[in-house]
C-alpha cells in the first residue's frame, strides 16, 4: 500500500448554497482550501477529483422514494426559476436546496465511495473528503440539519456490500449527534458506530440503543480532557474488541470552542489527538485504511486549522 493521504473534492460541492448569510456555506471549502496552501500542507496531499455517486450505491444506505424526492424537487425549481419563481426550496427550518444542490449531493457522497475504492486498492492509505453538503443528519427517509445523504453511511455499507469488509467503524466527532447515521446502521453489527455530542441539543431525536452504537452525549462546556478520557475508556475499547477492517469519520469541527455552533470546548490539538488514536486503532487492525468526510464547523478560521490538525496526523507529516 502506497504511503499516501489522499484529498478528495469538486468544484460542485461549491454551487450548492442555501440562501445569504446560511453557516453552510461554500466558504468553507475556500478556508479550508487557503489553509492548506498558507500551511504548505497541500504539497503533502494527493489530489483526486470525485466523480458522481450512482443512485444504486446510494440505495445501499437510502430509500428510492427519498432519492427520487430530492432529485425532483431540485429539477422543478429549474422550471420554477425560469416563471420568475424563488430560487431555493425550503425542506425545514433549517435546510434547503437550489438548482445545484442534487449534484453537490452526488459529488459529496461520490467522493466518499471515490475514496473508500482507492484505500481499500491500495493506492492511498486514507483519505480526506472536502466536500459539502455534510450527511450525517440525514437518515435513511429524510434530509435535516444541513443534511441530505449520508456520505459516510453510504461509504460504510459500499465498503461492505462492494468490497466485502465483514467489519468496519463509524466514527462521529461532530458536536450535534448524528442521527441520521444512527438510523441507518443501528442493528448492523457489521457497523461500530462510536460518537460524542453535545446533550441536550439539536437534534430533538430519541437516540437508539442497539448493540452496535456507544454514544457518548456530553453536556454544554465540557473541555477536551474530559472528552479524551471518554474516548479512552469508551470508544477505544469497544473498537479494539470490534476490529475493523476499515474506519469511516465524519469529521465535524464546530466542537472547536471558537465556534458558535455549539458550546463544546475542543481546540486543534483534541482534534489531532483523535485522530492519532482512530489511525492507531487502523494500523493495528485495518492496514491504515481510513476515510474522512467533511461534516460540521462554521467559524471559517476554526474550522481551517483543525482540519489542517486532522489532515496533518492522517499524512503523519
Amino acid at each position: 500500500m502506497r504511503q499516501a493521504t489522499g484529498y478528495f473534492t469538486h468544484k460542485n460541492c461549491r454551487r450548492h448554497e442555501m440562501g445569504p448569510g446560511h453557516p453552510e456555506c461554500p466558504q468553507r471549502l475556500d478556508a479550508i482550501e487557503d489553509r492548506l496552501l498558507i500551511s504548505g500542507l497541500d504539497v503533502a496531499l494527493e489530489r483526486r477529483e470525485a466523480t458522481p455517486a450512482s443512485m444504486a450505491d446510494l440505495e445501499l444506505a437510502h430509500g428510492r422514494m427519498h432519492l427520487a424526492a430530492l432529485r425532483g424537487l431540485t429539477e422543478c425549481l429549474r422550471d420554477e426559476i425560469a416563471a420568475g419563481g424563488p430560487s431555493h426550496a425550503q425542506l425545514d427550518p433549517d435546510t434547503c436546496i437550489n438548482v445545484h444542490s442534487w449534484d453537490a449531493i452526488l459529488y459529496a457522497a461520490g467522493a466518499a465511495i471515490d475514496a473508500t475504492d482507492a484505500v481499500m486498492a491500495g493506492e492511498l492509505t486514507n483519505a480526506f473528503c472536502a466536500v459539502r453538503p455534510p450527511g450525517h443528519h440525514a437518515t435513511r427517509n429524510q434530509a435535516m440539519g444541513f443534511c441530505f445523504v449520508n456520505n459516510v453511511a453510504v461509504a460504510a455499507k459500499y465498503a461492505l456490500e462492494r468490497h466485502g469488509l465483514k467489519r468496519v467503524a463509524l466514527i462521529d466527532f461532530d458536536v450535534h449527534h448524528g442521527n441520521g447515521s444512527e438510523d441507518i446502521v443501528a442493528g448492523d453489527e457489521r457497523i461500530l458506530m462510536c460518537s460524542y455530542y453535545q446533550h441536550p441539543y439539536y437534534p430533538e431525536w430519541s437516540h437508539a440503543s442497539a448493540p452496535n452504537l456507544v454514544n457518548l452525549p456530553v453536556p454544554a462546556y465540557s473541555r477536551g480532557a474530559e472528552i479524551r478520557t471518554l474516548i479512552e475508556t469508551a470508544w477505544l475499547p469497544r473498537l479494539e474488541a470490534h476490529r475493523p477492517e476499515m474506519i469511516f469519520i465524519s469529521a465535524g469541527f464546530d466542537a472547536h470552542r471558537e465556534d458558535d455552533m455549539g458550546q463544546l470546548g475542543l481546540v486543534e490539538q483534541d482534534f489531532a489527538w483523535i485522530t492519532q488514536r482512530l489511525k492507531e486503532v487502523a494500523q493495528r487492525h485495518a492496514q491504515g485504511r481510513i476515510v474522512s468526510c467533511l461534516e460540521g464547523g462554521y467559524d471559517l478560521s476554526a474550522l481551517a486549522r483543525s482540519v489542517e490538525a486532522h489532515l496533518r496526523v492522517l499524512a503523519d507529516v
